[in-house]
């Protein structure tokens, strides 16, 4: 997953790993670290809101928005999928 970028779709900041989100039950943490849950209570945040505060925007978007790569990263895992099907013999067409 060396090919995953992070970045804020509307300013492009990249986030640094520090704890810059604030949960509403007061936990702060790196939202990336998590993949958006709250290690706090457990809510997941479907947007994120860009660290004005750390030089970004400010502005809120769907967090899976943030990450480049994904598309490539989940086509090779769908075919390493496909090929360990083809391995076992159970693959059924």
């Amino acid at each position: 997953m060396e090919e995953i970028q992070i970045h804020c779709p509307k300013c492009g900041w990249e986030p640094d790993g520090k704890p810059y989100w604030r949960c509403t039950c007061r936990t702060q943490w790196d939202t990336f670290s998590t993949g958006a849950r709250c290690p706090g209570c457990g809510k997941v945040w479907e947007k994120t809101q860009c660290a004005d505060h750390a030089g970004g925007c400010g502005k809120w978007s769907p967090h899976l928005d943030w990450y480049d790569g994904l598309d490539d990263f989940i086509l090779r895992l769908k075919e390493e999928i496909k090929e360990s099907w083809r391995g076992s013999g159970l693959l059924i067409h």
